[in-house]
């Protein structure tokens, strides 16, 4: 990955491996509610004495605080914190839509993303079952199981998947090509949730001198509530007999899974008795390697710990190589039947399952998103990877989140955090390898493309996240839930502070959703399931918007800003950042105050507003709530307002305002450390003269939030400004897509500090190209004298796009988290199927239509 440095950034870092280290650890990115003091013009209902009113709630407040000290709590009579008290409502996953069918439907996946190959149910204490294999690298072995940049696998990840019953994955590993494909079956007498099947194929392209022509692949099985498992009564001689363990479980009761293989192969196992399931790899390979030391033999040891909760088999075969393993429950029913089950999930009867799966996933790619004939079909097979490993990717965790709490408390976990309460999340995730868990920003534009896909699976997902809000209307923006996630991330960045928010942009997707009931795009099946959906989760995205509305607000009436900048400034920061943005270290005002107003929040809002008017008015018939969000959107959406707060017409570009300077820069100077070290060399930051209240100019991606939001007038003539700083070279237009900031801007390309390079300060990010480019396709169906030029510009960023992709990705195998400005060499995370999948939607030419 280029550009290893260790970033503190919104996204918190990838824990090193025990096995691997890699200086690429980063925690890479990580809105505002209206104002809770409005005008006469908005949610003001009642004229009442302030004064009066004022005096009332401050005695009160007084009079409670008395009564509080008075009174002598017991643990059992203290009251939960309210950030870790849940919203008072019932669940929207408890609706009716998301049980019976649609619950079991979807209850075993490749749940566990952050594995090359990995299965559980959406359960807490599921039975997890995943394949390690031996690579080898300049002639040593390597354990290969957890995705990680440091593996320099040449490709990998869910070519085809359709997020419900069927996947396949190609991985290239040195020489070493490793298919794995995936299905799941409802037969007769199955219990809970189905069976599934796995095929997994290995082959070497060509031989290498000092490489051996035998595989080494372990499949493993493992109980998270630790049940015991059994081996089958004959694994020595699982060529004849087939079955590998078998067990017992309340949720799908009996279970048994089988190998088989028409190829010889040899089968060692290990049976192990520890909770510790995420550094499985690391005990195999412990176990290896004293095996190798004592016995001079790569094997495992064929020796089982007494009630075991894992079992690995160890299938040595000479490739190439293919083995079908089969999970069926319901095994205490009828033998005859079992075997049946078996068969139809092995052998030729699997392949051709997984051959018709294949072809509807490829028919229904074509039907959703139509790629054009001017595409290759080179295109649209990266296309239909893009999108099948961001289906491929959704994972479900569950656990507790840390949040930060300093104030004392009888339900403190350790040190200043405390724990929320246990949670489930099933959701998309930004980078298998390095985000394998859930981020609130990204997950807004992973649903651009999983509605579209699949409005059931979007919705189940949207419910999860909504699920997680707590009393005051704030959700956690980053989900580290579990020991696996855990695993993925140091002790350090785990806390969450509860006064940071994080994009809404669900919203993007609930309009969409909202609109395409408007044009009766969806069945009467759906829009009623839809219409349950939007009536449950009204009120928790009334809390979340009033949340952002109370948190974020800014001092004057339409003004908001992203608080958190004051509490991370630092010495060493060239600009203070705004990771709860999600922009993280895109410049702001250089001196952090209560005076600033943050373009970009304030036009996430405006998103916000208008769909909440939409949702009420539409399908709620809230009047009340309607006007209010109503009169809420044109307030945010006045033109005259917008260019009084945030143009500059010099410019003719949208800015931040706030208390700024642009004389800062990093200076190298002797710092005092603590305790007995001596003072080093580092970069700290120097102003050279005094902050004013001004609007901030860095023209890119935050000045084109308006245009974005579609709030200039077709026929303004500051429309063509937006369309000139989108097309000059000099600003934001390159050859591979629109960089994130502007060169002619004092920032551009700089470090924030000396472990800090820059990140959202120059290279090309997809998600926000893609919401330029649906604004671009916008303008340029509406009537007005730049209507054909912002065509032009269109067509050549979309192009421009595709093509940057294409090439990265037959060059390196892999979709990226950005993409320099100045060559289009994909950077940072990888394989990153998160939002670069909007490529997709940019292939289909595929917008909102609200």
């Amino acid at each position: 990955m280029s550009g290893g440095d260790g970033r503190k950034t919104a996204r918190n870092r990838i824990k090193p491996s025990t096995t691997t280290t890699t200086d690429d650890h980063r925690e890479l990115r990580n809105r505002k509610g209206l104002r809770k003091e409005r005008g006469k013009d908005q949610l003001r209902i009642l004229d009442v004495n302030f004064a009066l009113l004022g005096f009332i709630i401050l005695t009160s407040l007084v009079a409670l605080f008395f009564v509080f000290r008075s009174v002598q709590f017991t643990d059992a009579d203290h009251p939960l914190p309210r950030v870790i008290t849940p919203f008072p409502a019932p669940k929207i996953m408890d609706l009716d839509m998301f049980q019976g069918e649609h619950k079991e439907s979807l209850y075993w996946g490749t749940y566990r993303p952050q594995v090359y190959f990995g299965i559980r149910a959406r359960a807490p204490e599921s039975l997890v079952a995943g394949l390690m294999w031996l690579g080898i690298k300049d002639g040593r072995y390597f354990m290969r199981h957890v995705c990680q940049d440091a593996d320099d696998l040449q490709t990998y990840g869910w070519n085809k998947h359709n997020g419900r019953d069927y996947g396949h994955q190609v991985i290239i590993d040195h020489g070493m090509t490793l298919t794995t494909s995936f299905l799941k079956s409802k037969g007769n007498g199955s219990g809970y949730g189905g069976d599934w099947a796995v095929q997994v194929g290995v082959q070497y392209e060509k031989l290498i001198e000092g490489m051996p022509d035998a595989a080494h692949l372990f499949f493993y099985v493992a109980d998270e509530g630790q049940n015991t498992l059994s081996l089958g009564r004959s694994v020595s001689d699982i060529d004849e007999k087939s079955l590998l363990a078998f067990g017992s479980r309340a949720d799908v009761g009996d279970w048994e899974i089988h190998l088989k293989s028409t190829d010889d192969f040899e089968v060692h196992h290990i049976g192990l008795k520890t909770p510790h399931i995420h550094n499985l790899s690391d005990l195999v390979q412990g176990i290896l390697g004293l095996q190798v030391r004592n016995f001079g033999h790569l094997e495992l040891p064929d020796t089982s710990d007494d009630s075991p909760n894992i079992l690995v088999y160890q299938i040595t075969a000479r490739t190439p190589f293919k083995a079908d393993i089969a999970f069926v429950t319901g095994t205490n029913i009828d033998n005859d039947k079992v075997e049946e089950r078996v068969n139809s999930l092995t052998g030729t009867s699997l392949t051709s399952q997984l051959h018709k799966k294949e072809n509807d996933f490829d028919d229904k790619f074509k039907k959703i998103f139509n790629p054009s004939d001017k595409l290759d079909l080179e295109s649209v097979e990266v296309g239909k990877a893009a999108i099948g490993n961001l289906l491929g990717g959704i994972g479900y965790f569950y656990g507790q989140s840390k949040i930060l709490f300093p104030q004392p408390s009888k339900h403190r976990s350790d040190g200043d955090s405390i724990l929320y309460w246990p949670a489930e999340l099933y959701t998309a995730v930004p980078s298998r390898p390095f985000f394998p868990r859930g981020f609130l920003w990204d997950e807004g534009f992973h649903q651009l493309l999983i509605w579209r896909w699949d409005t059931h699976i979007s919705m189940d997902i949207i419910g999860h996240w909504l699920d997680l809000m707590n009393i005051d209307g704030w959700i956690p923006r980053e989900q580290i839930l579990g020991t696996e996630a855990l695993s993925k991330v140091p002790e350090e960045f785990v806390v969450q502070r509860p006064s940071n928010g994080n994009p809404p942009t669900l919203f993007l997707v609930l309009q969409d959703l909202v609109c395409g009931m408007k044009r009766n795009q969806f069945s009467a099946t759906e829009n009623k399931e839809m219409s349950a959906f939007f009536e449950r989760s009204f009120g928790r995205l009334e809390a979340w918007f009033q949340w952002f509305n109370t948190t974020q607000s800014g001092k004057y009436t339409s003004s908001y800003y992203w608080h958190g900048r004051k509490e991370s400034q630092t010495i060493f920061e060239l600009n203070p950042k705004t990771l709860s943005s999600g922009l993280d270290d895109y410049p702001r005002a250089s001196h952090p105050t209560d005076e600033e107003r943050h373009l970009d929040l304030r036009c996430w809002m405006l998103l916000a507003a208008d769909c909440m008017h939409s949702i009420s008015e539409q399908l709620m018939n809230k009047k009340e709530s309607w006007k209010a969000y109503k009169e809420t959107a044109e307030l945010l959406a006045d033109f005259d307002l917008l260019n009084k707060m945030h143009f500059d017409e010099d410019y003719g570009a949208y800015f931040d305002y706030g208390n700024h300077t642009e004389k800062v820069r990093l200076r190298r100077q002797l710092v005092e450390k603590n305790g007995n070290q001596p003072p080093s060399l580092e970069l700290v930051r120097e102003v050279l003269e005094q902050p004013v209240l001004r609007l901030v100019p860095h023209v890119g991606y935050v000045s084109l939030f308006p245009f974005i939001s579609k709030i200039i007038p077709s026929k303004s003539w500051i429309l063509e400004k937006q369309l000139d700083i989108i097309s000059n070279t000099s600003t934001l237009r390159t050859n591979y897509g629109l960089r994130s900031l502007s060169k002619t801007s004092s920032m551009y390309m700089k470090r924030n500090t000396e472990h800090d390079p820059p990140y959202w300060r120059g290279p090309i990010w997809m998600n926000m190209n893609y919401l330029i480019l649906s604004s671009l396709h916008h303008y340029s169906k509406e009537e007005g004298p730049y209507r054909e030029r912002a065509e032009t510009i269109y067509n050549d960023l979309r192009g421009n796009l595709i093509r940057n992709v294409m090439k990265n990705y037959k060059q390196t195998g892999y979709l990226w988290e950005q993409y320099d400005q100045k060559k289009g060499n994909g950077k940072g995370a990888h394989p990153f199927t998160g939002w670069t999948s909007l490529v997709v939607l940019i292939m289909a030419e595929s917008y909102s239509e609200c």
